[in-house]
C-alpha cells in the first residue's frame, strides 16, 4: 500500500506538486483569459459568479496553494502537496461511492499522452467492482476549433478512456491522441450515450473540457487540473464539479501511476 508520506515524496520528486513546470506568467495569462471569457480556458464552463483576475488568483491560492500576491508575476508556480493529497482523498471517496452504487462511469482526457494510464487503472478497478465503463460514440467525428481553424477529430477509446485523435492518425497501440481543451468531445460522447441502451453516465472522470463540459451539463464530474486551468476550480467552487485535484498535468505518464494506486487504496478498490 502506498502511504500518504510516500505519495507526498513522489509528488515533490516528480514535480507533480511543489515547484512545478508551469510558469507564473502562464498561470496569470490563463486567469486573464478566463476573466475575459476566452473559450480556450473556460473549457465549457459558464460561470454564475463574477470571476475577475484578482478573484481567480485568490481562488487558486486557496485551492492550489499558488502565491496570492498579485505582485509576483515571474518564476515557477507552485502547488501545495497537502492540497493535492486532500483532494485525492476526496476523489477516492467519490470513487468508492460510485463503486458501491455500481454507477455507470465515463472517462475522458485531453492529455492522452500523459494521463491515459492514470484513468485506465481507475477504469479497470471500477469495472471489476461492477460499474459499467461507458464507451459511447467511438469513431464519431468531432469538429474542434483550433488556432488553425476548425479541424475534424475522431472520438476513440483505449482502456475504457475516451480522447480524440487528429485527422488521419493511426489507431495502433492507442497512440496519436490529440491534446485538447475543448468540451465538444464530451458533449458528443454524452449525446451518443443518451441514444444508447446503456444511457448516460452517473459520473464523468476527466480533465480539461471532459470534466468541465460534463459538469456544466449537470452530470457529476471530477478530475485533475493544473494551476493554469482555473476553469475546473471555478466549477468546483460553484458546485458543478465534485472534486478538482491540483496537480501538474504535463509530466511523464509513468509519474501518474502512483496516484492511481493511492486513490484505489484509499477507495478500497483492487488495482
Amino acid at each position: 500500500m502506498l502511504s500518504t508520506g510516500a505519495l507526498r515524496a513522489h509528488l515533490l520528486a516528480a514535480r507533480l506538486a511543489g515547484p512545478v513546470a508551469t510558469s507564473r506568467e502562464n498561470s496569470l495569462r490563463s486567469y486573464r483569459l478566463f476573466a475575459a471569457g476566452d473559450p480556450r480556458v473556460t473549457l465549457g464552463v459558464r460561470p454564475e459568479g463574477v470571476w475577475g483576475e484578482r478573484e481567480l488568483l485568490r481562488l487558486m491560492a486557496e485551492r492550489c496553494g499558488v502565491s496570492g500576491d498579485p505582485r509576483q508575476v515571474t518564476g515557477a508556480d507552485a502547488i501545495d502537496p497537502e492540497r493535492t493529497l486532500a483532494r485525492l482523498d476526496a476523489f477516492a471517496g467519490r470513487l468508492a461511492g460510485a463503486a458501491a452504487r455500481r454507477s455507470p462511469v465515463l472517462f475522458g482526457t485531453g492529455h492522452p499522452e500523459r494521463l491515459l494510464g492514470f484513468y485506465a487503472g481507475l477504469a479497470d478497478a471500477l469495472s471489476a467492482a461492477g460499474c459499467t465503463v461507458l464507451t459511447p460514440g467511438r469513431g464519431r467525428r468531432v469538429d474542434i476549433p483550433t488556432r488553425f481553424g476548425v479541424r475534424p477529430h475522431q472520438l476513440d477509446y483505449v482502456g475504457g478512456v475516451a480522447f480524440v485523435r487528429d485527422p488521419g492518425a493511426r489507431a495502433e497501440g492507442g497512440g496519436q491522441g490529440a491534446h485538447s481543451h475543448s468540451p465538444l468531445p464530451v458533449r458528443a460522447a454524452l449525446e451518443s450515450a443518451a441514444e444508447s441502451a446503456d444511457g448516460l453516465p452517473r459520473l464523468v472522470i476527466g480533465d480539461h473540457g471532459w470534466a468541465c463540459g460534463a459538469g456544466q451539463m449537470g452530470i457529476e464530474a471530477m478530475g485533475p487540473a493544473d494551476v493554469n486551468d482555473p476553469a475546473l476550480f471555478v466549477a468546483e467552487a460553484e458546485g458543478r464539479l465534485s472534486v478538482a485535484v491540483p496537480v501538474d498535468d504535463a509530466v511523464a505518464a509513468e509519474h501518474y501511476l502512483p496516484l492511481t494506486r493511492y486513490v484505489l487504496n484509499r477507495a478500497r478498490l483492487s488495482p
